[in-house]
């Protein structure tokens, strides 16, 4: 858990996250503001988690940018702990609240046949 809090850390400054555990699952809440669901992708590999968005952004008419400092396209993986798995992830995004529930495996021990 330790170095998933410190990988927390080392996220892009226009990514917000809180992280919270349970007994069976993890929960990262990130902020991601102007971003649809349409327009993310989320991946759960192997000891990380993987999100790429792209945030809406309009120019009303008349206007132009003088000064950006939203990103368009936001990419990062964040470490995930060992037990913690894919299978059965959940996520929701509202307005721009994107809530991400990862499992962990239940440390049940698993006979594996061996044949000869």
């Amino acid at each position: 858990m330790n170095r998933l809090r410190e990988a927390l850390r080392e996220l892009p400054d226009a990514v917000f996250v809180d992280l919270l555990e349970s007994d069976d699952a993890y929960r990262l809440v990130f902020d991601l503001p102007g971003v649809s669901a349409d327009d993310l992708t989320l991946d759960v590999h192997p000891c990380r988690l993987h999100v790429d968005a792209r945030r809406g952004k309009d120019v009303p008419e008349g206007f132009r940018y003088e000064r950006e400092e939203r990103p368009l396209f936001i990419e990062f993986d964040v470490p995930l702990p060992p037990n913690a798995v894919g299978d059965g992830a959940s996520a929701t995004l509202d307005a721009g609240e994107l809530d991400v529930t990862i499992p962990k495996a239940d440390g049940q021990a698993t006979t594996v046949p061996v044949e000869e």
